[in-house]
Protein backbone atom coordinates (compact mmCIF):
# COMPACT_ATOMS: atom_id res chain seq x y z
CA UNK A 1 0.00 0.00 0.00
CA UNK A 2 1.30 3.65 -1.16
CA UNK A 3 1.65 5.82 1.29
CA UNK A 4 -0.60 9.07 0.79
CA UNK A 5 1.98 12.81 0.05
CA UNK A 6 0.56 15.63 0.03
CA UNK A 7 1.26 17.34 -3.53
CA UNK A 8 4.13 19.96 -4.16
CA UNK A 9 3.28 23.23 -3.42
CA UNK A 10 5.24 26.08 -5.03
CA UNK A 11 5.56 28.65 -2.23
CA UNK A 12 6.60 31.73 -3.21
CA UNK A 13 9.11 33.73 -1.42
CA UNK A 14 8.18 37.66 -0.99
CA UNK A 15 12.32 38.41 -0.42
CA UNK A 16 12.99 38.04 -4.52
CA UNK A 17 10.81 39.89 -5.77
CA UNK A 18 11.91 42.52 -3.04
CA UNK A 19 15.27 42.29 -4.26
CA UNK A 20 14.23 42.82 -7.49
CA UNK A 21 12.41 45.84 -6.75
CA UNK A 22 15.44 47.19 -4.34
CA UNK A 23 17.70 46.56 -7.19
CA UNK A 24 15.66 48.70 -10.02
CA UNK A 25 15.40 51.43 -6.94
CA UNK A 26 19.18 51.37 -6.66
CA UNK A 27 19.63 51.20 -11.07
CA UNK A 28 17.22 54.21 -11.42
CA UNK A 29 19.06 56.57 -9.03
CA UNK A 30 22.42 55.50 -10.40
CA UNK A 31 21.21 56.45 -13.84
CA UNK A 32 19.40 59.56 -12.65
CA UNK A 33 22.66 60.71 -10.99
CA UNK A 34 24.83 59.96 -14.15
CA UNK A 35 22.23 62.13 -15.82
CA UNK A 36 22.51 65.17 -13.51
CA UNK A 37 26.02 64.83 -13.56
CA UNK A 38 26.06 65.17 -17.22
CA UNK A 39 23.94 67.98 -18.07
CA UNK A 40 25.46 69.94 -15.28
CA UNK A 41 28.74 69.00 -16.52
CA UNK A 42 27.73 70.20 -20.18
CA UNK A 43 29.36 74.27 -21.02
CA UNK A 44 26.27 76.76 -20.40
CA UNK A 45 25.76 76.76 -24.33
CA UNK A 46 24.82 73.17 -24.29
CA UNK A 47 22.50 72.75 -21.57
CA UNK A 48 19.02 72.91 -21.87
CA UNK A 49 17.63 76.35 -21.13
CA UNK A 50 14.17 77.83 -21.01
CA UNK A 51 14.27 78.77 -24.63
CA UNK A 52 15.70 75.53 -25.85
CA UNK A 53 12.69 73.59 -24.08
CA UNK A 54 10.43 76.33 -25.41
CA UNK A 55 11.90 75.70 -29.68
CA UNK A 56 11.36 72.14 -28.79
CA UNK A 57 7.69 71.91 -27.52
CA UNK A 58 6.72 74.68 -30.05
CA UNK A 59 7.01 71.52 -32.87
CA UNK A 60 4.56 69.81 -31.22
CA UNK A 61 0.53 70.91 -32.54
CA UNK A 62 -1.79 72.04 -29.79
CA UNK A 63 -3.54 69.06 -30.23
CA UNK A 64 -0.50 66.50 -28.80
CA UNK A 65 -0.86 68.39 -25.31
CA UNK A 66 -4.91 67.90 -25.06
CA UNK A 67 -4.13 64.26 -26.22
CA UNK A 68 -1.90 63.72 -23.63
CA UNK A 69 -5.07 64.99 -20.72
CA UNK A 70 -7.05 63.00 -22.64
CA UNK A 71 -4.58 59.70 -21.97
CA UNK A 72 -5.75 60.72 -18.39
CA UNK A 73 -9.47 62.14 -18.60
CA UNK A 74 -11.09 60.88 -22.29
CA UNK A 75 -13.23 64.28 -21.87
CA UNK A 76 -10.43 66.44 -23.05
CA UNK A 77 -10.78 64.43 -26.39
CA UNK A 78 -14.00 65.47 -27.01
CA UNK A 79 -12.52 68.79 -27.20
CA UNK A 80 -10.59 68.22 -30.65
CA UNK A 81 -12.48 68.48 -34.26
CA UNK A 82 -14.00 64.12 -35.25
CA UNK A 83 -11.23 64.45 -38.15
CA UNK A 84 -8.52 65.77 -35.04
CA UNK A 85 -9.02 63.42 -32.50
CA UNK A 86 -6.79 60.48 -34.04
CA UNK A 87 -2.94 61.29 -33.44
CA UNK A 88 -0.80 61.16 -36.80
CA UNK A 89 1.76 60.01 -35.44
CA UNK A 90 4.26 60.30 -39.00
CA UNK A 91 3.52 63.76 -39.45
CA UNK A 92 4.48 64.27 -35.72
CA UNK A 93 8.07 62.22 -35.90
CA UNK A 94 8.52 64.09 -39.14
CA UNK A 95 8.32 67.73 -37.62
CA UNK A 96 10.42 66.48 -34.84
CA UNK A 97 12.94 65.41 -37.17
CA UNK A 98 12.94 67.90 -39.54
CA UNK A 99 11.05 70.95 -37.47
CA UNK A 100 8.89 71.68 -40.65
CA UNK A 101 5.56 71.44 -39.89
CA UNK A 102 3.67 70.18 -43.36
CA UNK A 103 0.29 72.57 -42.77
CA UNK A 104 2.20 75.20 -42.89
CA UNK A 105 4.57 76.18 -45.57
CA UNK A 106 6.10 78.61 -44.18
CA UNK A 107 8.07 76.59 -41.65
CA UNK A 108 10.16 75.26 -44.56
CA UNK A 109 10.88 78.95 -46.15
CA UNK A 110 11.45 80.28 -42.75
CA UNK A 111 14.72 78.00 -42.46
CA UNK A 112 15.64 78.54 -45.96
CA UNK A 113 15.50 82.10 -47.10
CA UNK A 114 17.04 84.64 -44.86
CA UNK A 115 14.92 87.21 -42.51
CA UNK A 116 11.93 84.99 -44.06
CA UNK A 117 10.89 84.07 -39.94
CA UNK A 118 9.99 87.63 -39.59
CA UNK A 119 6.62 86.93 -41.14
CA UNK A 120 6.15 84.53 -37.59
CA UNK A 121 5.08 87.72 -35.85
CA UNK A 122 1.64 89.70 -36.25
CA UNK A 123 0.60 92.92 -36.41
CA UNK A 124 -2.55 93.09 -33.62
CA UNK A 125 -2.62 97.04 -33.73
CA UNK A 126 -0.59 98.86 -37.12
CA UNK A 127 0.38 102.36 -35.76
CA UNK A 128 1.25 104.50 -38.63
CA UNK A 129 2.62 103.91 -41.68
CA UNK A 130 3.35 100.04 -40.32
CA UNK A 131 3.16 97.08 -42.31
CA UNK A 132 4.63 93.82 -42.86
CA UNK A 133 7.71 95.33 -44.96
CA UNK A 134 8.83 96.95 -41.69
CA UNK A 135 7.90 95.71 -38.28
CA UNK A 136 10.72 96.17 -35.30
CA UNK A 137 13.65 93.48 -35.81
CA UNK A 138 17.13 93.22 -34.42
CA UNK A 139 19.69 92.08 -35.95
CA UNK A 140 22.33 89.46 -33.96
CA UNK A 141 25.82 89.62 -34.81
CA UNK A 142 28.40 87.68 -33.50
CA UNK A 143 29.36 88.63 -29.52
CA UNK A 144 32.47 89.85 -30.88
CA UNK A 145 31.10 92.70 -32.86
CA UNK A 146 29.01 93.56 -30.17
CA UNK A 147 31.77 93.62 -27.39
CA UNK A 148 34.38 95.33 -30.07
CA UNK A 149 35.75 98.65 -28.54
CA UNK A 150 34.37 101.77 -30.48
CA UNK A 151 34.64 105.25 -29.63
CA UNK A 152 31.77 107.14 -28.76
CA UNK A 153 30.25 110.88 -29.22
CA UNK A 154 30.15 112.09 -25.85
CA UNK A 155 29.33 115.22 -27.20
CA UNK A 156 26.12 114.28 -28.85
CA UNK A 157 24.89 112.68 -25.79
CA UNK A 158 26.04 115.82 -23.87
CA UNK A 159 24.28 117.70 -26.05
CA UNK A 160 21.13 116.37 -26.15
CA UNK A 161 21.07 115.99 -21.70
CA UNK A 162 21.59 120.17 -22.32
CA UNK A 163 18.98 121.13 -25.14
CA UNK A 164 16.22 119.16 -23.11
CA UNK A 165 13.35 121.62 -24.99
CA UNK A 166 10.49 120.37 -21.98
CA UNK A 167 9.09 122.47 -19.95
CA UNK A 168 9.73 121.67 -16.17
CA UNK A 169 6.96 119.76 -14.20
CA UNK A 170 5.18 121.25 -11.43
CA UNK A 171 5.44 118.47 -8.17
CA UNK A 172 3.27 115.68 -8.73
CA UNK A 173 -0.05 115.66 -6.68
CA UNK A 174 0.46 112.52 -5.74
CA UNK A 175 3.59 109.67 -5.41
CA UNK A 176 4.30 106.42 -4.35
CA UNK A 177 5.70 107.10 -1.55
CA UNK A 178 9.56 105.65 -2.04
CA UNK A 179 8.03 102.91 -3.29
CA UNK A 180 9.83 101.88 -6.57
CA UNK A 181 7.30 100.32 -8.87
CA UNK A 182 8.67 100.35 -11.56
CA UNK A 183 11.38 97.60 -12.53
CA UNK A 184 13.33 99.02 -16.01
CA UNK A 185 16.06 96.91 -17.61
CA UNK A 186 17.93 95.88 -21.03
CA UNK A 187 17.64 92.21 -22.02
CA UNK A 188 20.64 94.00 -25.53
CA UNK A 189 22.00 96.38 -23.40
CA UNK A 190 24.72 97.40 -25.85
CA UNK A 191 22.24 98.04 -28.55
CA UNK A 192 23.65 101.67 -29.63
CA UNK A 193 22.76 104.51 -32.29
CA UNK A 194 25.05 105.65 -34.84
CA UNK A 195 24.84 109.44 -34.33
CA UNK A 196 26.64 108.82 -31.22
CA UNK A 197 29.00 106.49 -32.62
CA UNK A 198 32.39 108.17 -33.98
CA UNK A 199 33.28 106.99 -37.49
CA UNK A 200 30.27 103.88 -37.80
CA UNK A 201 27.99 104.06 -40.06
CA UNK A 202 27.52 100.35 -40.77
CA UNK A 203 23.65 99.98 -38.57
CA UNK A 204 25.32 96.41 -37.95
CA UNK A 205 28.08 97.33 -36.25
CA UNK A 206 25.58 99.83 -33.79
CA UNK A 207 26.60 98.92 -30.37
CA UNK A 208 28.92 100.45 -27.17
CA UNK A 209 29.22 99.06 -23.69
CA UNK A 210 28.14 102.56 -22.27
CA UNK A 211 26.61 104.81 -24.85
CA UNK A 212 23.89 102.70 -25.54
CA UNK A 213 20.36 102.09 -24.98
CA UNK A 214 20.54 101.96 -21.13
CA UNK A 215 20.39 106.02 -20.73
CA UNK A 216 17.43 105.67 -22.16
CA UNK A 217 16.19 103.54 -19.27
CA UNK A 218 17.91 106.20 -17.12
CA UNK A 219 16.30 109.00 -18.76
CA UNK A 220 12.44 106.61 -18.74
CA UNK A 221 13.36 106.27 -14.79
CA UNK A 222 13.86 110.10 -14.26
CA UNK A 223 10.92 110.99 -15.93
CA UNK A 224 8.87 108.83 -13.82
CA UNK A 225 9.77 110.09 -10.73
CA UNK A 226 9.00 113.44 -11.96
CA UNK A 227 5.38 112.02 -12.27
CA UNK A 228 5.51 110.59 -8.82
CA UNK A 229 6.15 106.77 -9.63
CA UNK A 230 9.17 105.32 -8.34
CA UNK A 231 11.48 103.39 -10.42
CA UNK A 232 14.91 101.24 -10.41
CA UNK A 233 17.23 100.67 -13.78
CA UNK A 234 19.13 97.96 -14.10
CA UNK A 235 21.89 97.87 -16.33
CA UNK A 236 23.85 94.74 -15.89
CA UNK A 237 26.21 94.63 -19.10
CA UNK A 238 24.03 90.97 -20.62
CA UNK A 239 26.69 90.64 -23.13
CA UNK A 240 29.27 90.75 -21.18
CA UNK A 241 27.69 88.48 -18.84
CA UNK A 242 27.16 86.24 -22.14
CA UNK A 243 30.66 85.96 -23.32
CA UNK A 244 31.91 85.61 -19.32
CA UNK A 245 30.01 82.70 -18.99
CA UNK A 246 30.19 80.82 -22.67
CA UNK A 247 26.55 81.40 -23.85
CA UNK A 248 25.37 82.62 -27.11
CA UNK A 249 23.29 85.63 -27.82
CA UNK A 250 20.46 83.77 -28.57
CA UNK A 251 20.15 83.06 -24.54
CA UNK A 252 20.15 86.28 -23.20
CA UNK A 253 16.46 86.47 -22.60
CA UNK A 254 17.75 83.66 -20.26
CA UNK A 255 20.30 85.75 -18.74
CA UNK A 256 18.25 88.83 -18.41
CA UNK A 257 15.25 87.07 -16.37
CA UNK A 258 17.57 86.16 -13.72
CA UNK A 259 18.46 89.68 -13.27
CA UNK A 260 14.00 90.27 -13.23
CA UNK A 261 13.75 87.61 -10.85
CA UNK A 262 16.27 88.46 -8.34
CA UNK A 263 14.78 91.76 -8.51
CA UNK A 264 10.87 91.26 -8.39
CA UNK A 265 12.23 88.55 -4.52
CA UNK A 266 14.60 91.94 -3.45
CA UNK A 267 11.68 94.09 -4.26
CA UNK A 268 7.82 93.26 -3.15
CA UNK A 269 6.68 96.62 -4.83
CA UNK A 270 7.41 95.87 -8.17
CA UNK A 271 4.08 96.07 -10.47
CA UNK A 272 5.92 96.52 -13.67
CA UNK A 273 8.43 95.30 -15.71
CA UNK A 274 10.05 97.28 -18.69
CA UNK A 275 12.57 95.92 -21.11
CA UNK A 276 13.96 98.58 -23.19
CA UNK A 277 15.10 97.36 -26.86
CA UNK A 278 16.15 99.44 -30.19
CA UNK A 279 15.39 98.79 -33.29
CA UNK A 280 17.25 97.93 -36.65
CA UNK A 281 15.27 99.90 -38.84
CA UNK A 282 16.40 102.91 -40.61
CA UNK A 283 15.26 106.20 -39.77
CA UNK A 284 12.23 106.80 -42.35
CA UNK A 285 10.30 104.06 -40.05
CA UNK A 286 11.93 105.10 -36.85
CA UNK A 287 11.01 108.69 -36.25
CA UNK A 288 8.17 111.07 -36.32
CA UNK A 289 7.72 115.04 -36.31
CA UNK A 290 5.16 116.35 -33.68
CA UNK A 291 4.61 120.04 -33.17
CA UNK A 292 7.87 120.88 -35.15
CA UNK A 293 10.18 118.43 -32.49
CA UNK A 294 11.03 114.81 -33.70
CA UNK A 295 10.75 111.42 -31.56
CA UNK A 296 11.82 108.38 -32.07
CA UNK A 297 9.03 105.98 -32.46
CA UNK A 298 7.98 103.65 -30.18
CA UNK A 299 6.84 99.84 -30.73
CA UNK A 300 4.98 97.92 -28.45
CA UNK A 301 5.80 94.03 -28.44
CA UNK A 302 4.02 91.07 -27.23
CA UNK A 303 5.23 87.56 -26.61
CA UNK A 304 3.12 85.16 -28.24
CA UNK A 305 4.57 82.07 -26.76
CA UNK A 306 3.48 83.26 -23.46
CA UNK A 307 1.02 81.00 -22.26
CA UNK A 308 -0.90 84.22 -20.17
CA UNK A 309 -0.05 86.91 -23.47
CA UNK A 310 -3.40 88.14 -23.31
CA UNK A 311 -2.73 90.06 -20.12
CA UNK A 312 0.52 91.73 -21.42
CA UNK A 313 -1.52 92.20 -24.41
CA UNK A 314 -4.13 94.42 -22.83
CA UNK A 315 -1.09 97.07 -21.05
CA UNK A 316 0.27 97.28 -24.18
CA UNK A 317 -2.99 98.25 -26.05
CA UNK A 318 -4.16 100.99 -23.89
CA UNK A 319 -0.88 102.25 -23.48
CA UNK A 320 -0.58 102.44 -27.32
CA UNK A 321 -4.26 104.09 -27.28
CA UNK A 322 -3.48 106.55 -24.95
CA UNK A 323 -0.28 107.35 -26.43
CA UNK A 324 -2.08 107.94 -30.23
CA UNK A 325 -4.62 110.37 -28.40
CA UNK A 326 -1.45 112.41 -26.50
CA UNK A 327 1.42 112.01 -29.33
CA UNK A 328 -0.38 111.43 -32.71
CA UNK A 329 2.34 108.94 -34.89
CA UNK A 330 4.68 108.38 -31.81
CA UNK A 331 3.45 104.59 -31.73
CA UNK A 332 4.27 102.12 -34.21
CA UNK A 333 2.13 100.04 -32.65
CA UNK A 334 1.13 96.41 -30.86
CA UNK A 335 3.52 93.47 -32.60
CA UNK A 336 2.91 89.72 -31.54
CA UNK A 337 6.22 87.85 -32.02
CA UNK A 338 6.63 84.11 -31.72
CA UNK A 339 8.39 81.09 -33.73
CA UNK A 340 11.56 80.56 -35.31
CA UNK A 341 14.08 83.35 -34.80
CA UNK A 342 12.69 85.27 -31.33
CA UNK A 343 12.43 84.13 -28.23
CA UNK A 344 8.42 84.42 -28.07
CA UNK A 345 8.46 85.19 -24.39
CA UNK A 346 10.47 87.86 -23.55
CA UNK A 347 10.40 87.13 -19.98
CA UNK A 348 6.33 88.17 -20.08
CA UNK A 349 5.44 85.06 -18.26
CA UNK A 350 6.95 86.68 -15.06
CA UNK A 351 3.64 89.07 -14.92
CA UNK A 352 1.22 90.25 -16.61
CA UNK A 353 2.52 93.37 -15.90
CA UNK A 354 5.62 93.42 -18.39
CA UNK A 355 5.75 94.65 -21.78
CA UNK A 356 8.72 95.23 -24.25
CA UNK A 357 9.34 98.47 -26.14
CA UNK A 358 11.51 99.47 -29.09
CA UNK A 359 12.31 102.87 -29.32
CA UNK A 360 13.97 104.53 -32.01
CA UNK A 361 16.27 102.74 -34.69
CA UNK A 362 19.89 102.94 -35.09
CA UNK A 363 20.07 106.39 -36.82
CA UNK A 364 17.91 108.22 -34.25
CA UNK A 365 19.92 111.02 -32.03
CA UNK A 366 19.66 110.88 -28.17
CA UNK A 367 18.12 114.34 -28.22
CA UNK A 368 14.96 112.49 -30.50
CA UNK A 369 15.00 109.62 -27.90
CA UNK A 370 14.65 111.40 -25.02
CA UNK A 371 11.87 113.33 -25.54
CA UNK A 372 10.47 109.74 -26.54
CA UNK A 373 10.99 108.62 -23.42
CA UNK A 374 9.33 111.71 -21.49
CA UNK A 375 6.52 110.83 -24.08
CA UNK A 376 6.13 107.58 -22.91
CA UNK A 377 7.13 108.67 -19.26
CA UNK A 378 3.91 110.89 -19.48
CA UNK A 379 1.62 108.20 -20.94
CA UNK A 380 2.28 105.42 -18.78
CA UNK A 381 1.85 107.50 -15.49
CA UNK A 382 -1.39 108.48 -16.78
CA UNK A 383 -2.41 104.84 -17.15
CA UNK A 384 -0.63 104.25 -13.69
CA UNK A 385 -2.08 106.54 -11.65
CA UNK A 386 -5.97 105.61 -13.08
CA UNK A 387 -5.18 102.26 -12.39
CA UNK A 388 -4.18 102.96 -9.05
CA UNK A 389 -7.14 104.52 -8.76
CA UNK A 390 -9.58 102.05 -9.78
CA UNK A 391 -7.75 99.19 -7.55
CA UNK A 392 -7.85 101.33 -4.59
CA UNK A 393 -10.38 99.84 -1.63
CA UNK A 394 -13.83 102.05 -1.28
CA UNK A 395 -13.53 103.37 1.68
CA UNK A 396 -16.19 102.16 4.23
CA UNK A 397 -19.86 103.99 4.10
CA UNK A 398 -20.22 106.37 7.11
CA UNK A 399 -22.92 105.75 9.22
Amino acid sequence: MKRWRPPHVMIAVPGASLKKLLMLVVVGCMMMVMLIGALTSLRPEYRPSSSSINDMAAHFPQEAFVRLFALENGYFAQLLPKERQRTNYSSLLFRLATSINPDDPRSLLGSELPGFALYDSKILIAGEGTDYTNIPYESAPPLEVMLAERQASVEELEQAEQTEDEKPLPPPRQTTEGRKVVYIYHTHTRESYLPALKGVTDPNLAFHRSVNVTKVGEKLMEELEKRGIGAQVNKTDIEAELLKKGMNYSQAYDMSRQTVVAAMKQNRDLQYLIDIHRDAHRRNYTTTTINGATYARVAFIVGGENAEYEKNLQLATELHHLMQKKYPGLSRGVIKKQGAGTDGKFNQDLSGNAILIEIGGVDNTFAELFRSAAAFADVFSEYYWQAEKVQAPTPPEKK
